[in-house]
């Protein structure tokens, strides 16, 4: 029998203040010339509306998890471009329609992006009172929920042709082949989990969201991406409250806008990284 050895790599802990990430650097010429300077820049970022197509996602009521990502994730690029007009943005989707989960990392590494978010509505099975934000890194995971998102986001690669073979034999219902999954680990796991963690500041304060924290987990469209990554789980459609929230308007710019300000910081820190 082969032995796997199994390597877990700590959450780091991130110092910067809460009060910093309630508002986004102002865009002033100094500072765009400061970037062109910086050795580290954000030049592009790939943005993944979860699910689309004949995969719908989880749902709610009335709301179905593609449409929902998909109008997060539009909104998200738009502040960003209108923002930053340096900022290549590209998108793995923008209508309504399916794509593989390996050709959403395989964009991002094309493009060689600097950034790669994939966005995702939650659920809980066993009961319509969980709420709450979490965004993920690629990693071994912790708890049975943490492996239990992983493996049904995973399932997603079912309704992909071949796919035994595009996944090397990879089963999304296996523990055991996720916790593999889990341990490819990569040189962008820092910079994952510190964006992760403003992500998650900036939803707290800047859309009054309750924080289930940054997390980690096998996900097969974070497996091989070479660029600083996370998957966001927006809220839980299980929850009718949150499923309002996150099909209305209001809920829909103020999440989009913490992302962006979570972004913004993010941008700011690695481009004036001495």
């Amino acid at each position: 029998m082969t032995t796997l050895a199994i390597l877990v790599l700590p959450l780091l802990a991130l110092t910067t203040p809460d009060a910093l990430l309630q508002a986004p650097p102002q865009d002033t010429t100094r500072q765009a010339s400061q970037a062109q300077a910086a050795p580290n820049q954000v030049r592009t970022i790939v943005l993944d509306a979860g699910h689309g197509g004949k995969d719908p996602g989880t749902h709610g009521r009335y709301a179905k998890e593609k449409t929902v990502n998909l109008e997060l994730i539009l909104l998200l690029g738009r502040k960003i471009k209108s923002r930053h007009p340096n900022v290549r943005v590209i998108y793995t989707r923008t209508t309504d329609h399916f794509v593989d989960l390996y050709e959403r990392g395989a964009i991002a590494n094309r493009n060689k992006a600097d950034l790669f978010i994939s966005i995702h509505c939650n659920a809980s099975p066993s009961s319509s009172k969980v709420y709450g934000t979490e965004t993920y890194t690629l990693g071994l995971h912790r708890t049975q929920s943490n492996l239990d998102v992983a493996r049904r986001e995973n399932a997603v690669i079912l309704q992909e042709k071949n796919y035994q073979q595009t996944y090397k034999g990879f089963d999304p219902n296996s523990p055991l082949a996720t916790i593999m999954l889990a341990n490819y680990q990569h040189a962008f796991m820092e910079s994952s989990i510190n964006f992760a963690e403003k992500i998650e500041r900036s939803f707290r304060l800047n859309a009054n969201r309750k924080s289930n924290g940054v997390k980690q987990a096998g996900f097969i469209v974070l497996w091989k991406t070479t660029m600083p990554s996370v998957l966001i789980e927006t809220g839980y459609m299980s929850n009718r409250e949150e499923e309002d929230y996150l099909r209305s308007e209001d809920g829909q710019e103020e999440m989009a806008d913490a992302i962006y300000k979570a972004f913004a910081r993010y941008k700011e820190e690695i481009e004036t990284a001495e």
